[in-house]
This record gives structure tokens, sequence and C-alpha cells, in this order.
């Protein structure tokens, strides 16, 4: 039997809810498959554990989550907390201290009644966004001098080093070669032009090790136009940590919503845990209410079981997914039906064990 041990830290809102839904996916796979086992334990880290103490999670936190195989994380965020404070003392600071510098975004389209764009199919939009997730602008580098004054200057430094760039890109062609997909690259060379030629000099360079694999190279303005009006464009696409968290949300708008996003925090080489999350936030107007939808934390779920080298499992969660979504009576409010949170997860797992 292989054991797996899973860091849960549901953080905020609806965190809770939806994690929950997402464990009980884990234990059903536990209970018919013998060769599996899954532990759990919970860090009660966030913006409540903040309000109380102080801090987002503990000053240890890091070395007490080293030795887990994932963590699973709910959401981070809730009145009265600043967001720059909830976002860089819990989740940044864990995709950086883990050096999880892959951030896996899918913007497939799961069910056609889902999209806004009402001539595209599922063939249509199907893409695997590869993110660079520990630099560029999110690096938190930069200056704040003459703070209230007149003079009041702002410096916002996006990092870009060799080693960060050269290793995502990296990823990205074998995953395009991998999967036989094309690769298109997101950059901003025209007005960025240290950090954003460089990438884009990188991305040539790499690719002359390559040469099977068919690569676009797009402006981030003309490719978040194409991600609405021609989705088909794209295969396998790999860009910065800003721009990957902006054409992500673009992505989610025209697959239905960010209630179905999901995102996963890898570290490749497997040294420290990499972390499974959905990206729809927190959500505290309906937090407690059982109306959320815990589909995108589902199927956070299902690239946990890829990550683990459990593919098999990690396919037949999504293809439940994909089942479900055709019975719309069984879906949550936010989809257009009347199932709770709890109701429609139970619903996946009858699906997924039967």
């Amino acid at each position: 039997m292989k054991p797996y041990k899973i860091a849960l830290i549901p953080g905020d809102g609806i965190g809770p809810e939806v994690v929950a839904e997402g464990v009980k996916v884990l234990k059903a796979i536990e209970e018919v498959d013998k060769n599996i086992s899954f532990s759990f334990t919970t860090f009660p880290w966030g913006c409540e554990y903040y309000l109380k103490y102080g801090k987002m999670m503990d000053e240890k936190a890091l070395d007490l989550l080293k030795d887990y195989d994932a963590i699973y994380l709910g959401a981070v965020g809730y009145p009265g907390v600043p967001d720059h404070i909830s976002l860089r003392d819990l989740l940044i600071k864990i995709r950086r201290g883990f050096d999880q510098y892959v951030n896996l975004r899918p913007v497939s389209l799961l069910h056609p009644d889902l999209t806004p764009l009402k001539a595209k199919s599922e063939k249509d939009i199907d893409m695997l966004v590869i993110r660079e997730n520990s630099e560029g602008e999110y690096a938190g580098a930069g200056e704040w001098l003459f703070k209230g004054n007149p003079e009041e200057v702002v410096l916002q430094t996006g990092v870009f080093s060799r080693k960060g760039t050269e290793r995502i890109i990296r990823y990205a062609y074998e995953e395009a070669r991998k999967s036989n997909r094309t690769l298109t690259s997101i950059s901003k060379g025209n007005a960025l032009n240290y950090s954003h030629v460089f990438w884009d000099q990188l991305f040539e360079e790499i690719g002359m090790e390559y040469p099977d694999v068919e690569t676009y190279s797009y402006l981030v303005d003309a490719a978040s136009l194409y991600f609405v009006t021609q989705p088909e464009r794209f295969g396998v696409v790999v860009t910065s940590n800003l721009f990957g968290d902006i054409v992500t949300d673009i992505g989610a708008g025209i697959t239905g919503g960010l209630g179905l996003a999901t995102g996963a925090n890898i570290n490749p080489e497997k040294s420290y845990p990499s972390m499974f999350e959905p990206v729809h936030g927190s959500a505290p107007d309906i937090a407690g209410k059982g109306a959320c939808n815990p589909i995108a934390a589902i199927w956070s779920v299902s690239q946990m079981l890829d990550f683990f080298g459990l593919e098999d499992w990690g396919s037949a969660v999504l293809q439940v997914i994909r089942e479900v979504l055709k019975d719309k009576e069984s879906l949550t409010a936010d989809l257009g039906g009347r199932a709770t949170t709890e109701e429609l997860g139970e619903y996946i797992i009858e699906k997924l064990i039967k």
C-alpha cells in the first residue's frame, strides 16, 4: 500500500466547505483501491488565525509542512485583513518557500453550455496555462520612498532570473512535446524592454532544442483578445507570474467562471510538497450557507492524483465532473441547479465509485 500524507489548509470563507468535499473524494477512492491510503492533518491558518495571532500562519509553518506529500488549500482572504497580507504571508510564502515554481492552470471547457462563447465547443477551448510561480512581477522586490510626502515614490521591481525563466520555459516545452500540442509564449517585450525582451530571447534559445514543437509568441494584449475570440489557437501556454494570473481568469470566464477554475503549484523535483487549490477565492458572502460550488476544489484533487502518479484516478475524477455537469438539477445554484455543496459532492462520489 502506498501512503500519501496530505496537509489541509482549509483557510477562509468557503474554503473549509470545498476542502471537505475534496477530502471525501480521496477517502472514497481509498475505500475502493486498497493499494492507496491517504492521511490528513489540518492546519488552522488563514485570516481568522491572523486576527487572533497577528500572523497568517505559524512561524514554523514551512518546517511543519515540508514532510507532507501535498498541501490542499481551500481559500485565503476575508474582510478585515488586507489582501496583500493574506496573499503574501500565506500563499506566496508557501509557493516561494517550497520552490513551487510551476503553476498549472487548465483552461478546458467541460460542457458547452458553460461558455459565453456560443460558437465555441469543448474542442476549441482546451489549453494548459503554465505560469511562472516564484519570481517575475510577484517577487516582492521594490521600495517605498518618502512615504506621505509630495516626493513619494514607489518602485515595484520584476525579477527575471536566467534560472527561473529557463526552467519554466523548458518545463513548458517538455509538456508541449509530451502532449503533442503547440506552445505559445505570452509576454510584453515591446514595452517591458528588459524583463520581457529577456523572456522572449530565452523562449527562442530553448526552442532550438525542441524543433519538433510548433511555437507562437504573442504580446499579452493580443493574447487576451485571442483567448476570447480564437481560443482554439492555444494548446500549451507559458507566461510570467502576473500575465499568467490575468489570462487564466480570462480562461475561467470562457469556461464557466471561477467556480470551475483550479490550480496546482508544483515543485517538479519533489524536493518539497506541491500545493493544490481551487482559485475562486473565499467568497465570504456565501460562506457557511452550503451554497458554494465544490467542483474546482475536486478538480484540484484530480490534479493532485495526477501528480502522485495516480493518473487513472485523476482522469476518472475529471471525467465524472464532465458527466455531472450534464445534470443541471444536481448542480449548485451558480450553475443553475438546486443542490447544496454537500449534495453535489456526494453525487460526484456516487458516480465515481459506482
